[in-house]
């Protein structure tokens, strides 16, 4: 028994040791930046309200567009079932509906890419055991979630099929933060691939690690933007309609819908939240290495973004790039921890982690 666990552990320190191939680490970095991009692509479908277009879920046939006209016009009819067309889009023409098509399938159709991207150089890697044992239970897990995300999107866009002309706006945030939840999750075994980091419970490690959860939230915040077109309910700044605490804030009961259903007040919020951030990153950066001060370069950008998105009235160009900036933000964000735990510590204070 002594000389199984002892070979066993053998095998496990040689599989950590094993050089890992640099086609594992592109392969990472293409999935993330195909993530990336279909959050962008995401983010489009929602501002130009191009969700609701394809009323069907249909994972394998669904990647098949229309072919023809008699295919179009299907397809169009069954848009018109739909109280977004019957209440504030019956001025459509095909021409306009093809649009709005477009961008919906783009984004289904880029969706079912990052699988086959995903899964198949997965196997691969596995069965040639390029990729570390101890990596293959995250990856699988990245997998499966990303498989759940596709039916979270359906879940999304059937809100919107029956009563009311747009989707939930709690269904599109919880879309969007398990889309960052996978970039994030490639991103941060992307970065480790090739490194072991461990951690040490100093002051700068501490504040990089809550930065991350800080950054999702807001980006969480953001999605309750865009499902509720909060950003249209004020185009001032840094006042609100002229005033520091705007009026109506609080004017649902019970108070707390305010939080997720009143847009001024969603909107409000996502503005407190950017300027505790920015205070936040400031005091770690005066208090780390340079990369902090990198994190904070993002901060101000996407901060200067927002601001920008808001008073010119949410145009969809400068609305994207502040989308992708904040996806940005966080894979700085989780490059600064790395960094951090990539440090030297003494001996018996740390931990291995993934």
């Amino acid at each position: 028994m002594a000389k199984a666990y002892v070979a066993a552990m053998t095998a496990q320190s040689l599989d950590q040791n094993r050089p890992v191939p640099a086609a594992v680490s592109i392969w990472l970095w293409v999935v993330a930046a195909m993530i990336f991009c279909m959050v962008i692509v995401g983010g489009a479908t929602r501002l130009t309200d191009s969700g609701l277009s394809i009323t069907e879920w249909q994972p394998l046939l669904g990647a098949i567009p229309p072919l023809n006209e008699a295919d179009w016009m299907q397809a169009f009819e069954k848009y018109k079932l739909i109280p977004e067309y019957q209440i504030q889009n019956r001025w459509m023409s095909l021409e306009d509906f093809k649009f709005i098509y477009w961008w919906e399938w783009s984004h289904r159709f880029l969706g079912r890419t990052i699988g086959i991207v995903f899964f198949v150089p997965f196997l691969y890697f596995v069965v040639t055991k390029a990729i570390p044992r101890r990596l293959w239970p995250r990856l699988a897990l990245i997998f499966v979630l990303g498989g759940a995300q596709g039916a979270l999107g359906w879940f999304m866009v059937a809100s919107g099929l029956s009563e009311r002309t747009d989707v939930s706006q709690y269904r599109l945030a919880a879309h969007l933060s398990l889309a960052v939840a996978l970039f994030a999750g490639v991103v941060w075994t992307a970065l480790g691939i090739h490194t072991r980091r461990v951690w040490q419970s100093a002051g700068e490690n501490v504040m990089a690690l809550l930065l991350i959860p800080l950054i999702f939230l807001q980006i969480a915040a953001g999605g309750f933007v865009a499902g509720l077109d909060a950003g249209f309910a004020s185009n001032t700044w840094p006042t609100m309609n002229g005033e520091w605490i705007p009026a109506g804030l609080y004017s649902a009961q019970p108070s707390w819908r305010n939080i997720f259903e009143n847009a001024l007040t969603v909107q409000f919020n996502h503005r407190l939240l950017a300027y505790a951030i920015v205070l936040y990153v400031l005091v770690m950066a005066l208090r780390g290495p340079r990369s902090a001060w990198v994190v904070m370069a993002a901060v101000l950008a996407q901060a200067t973004l927002g601001i920008m998105t808001v008073v010119l009235g949410v145009p969809l160009p400068v609305a994207l790039v502040h989308q992708g900036g904040a996806l940005v933000l966080l894979a700085l964000a989780l490059w600064h921890l790395h960094r951090l735990l990539l440090r030297p510590v003494s001996p018996g204070m740390v931990h291995a982690i993934a």
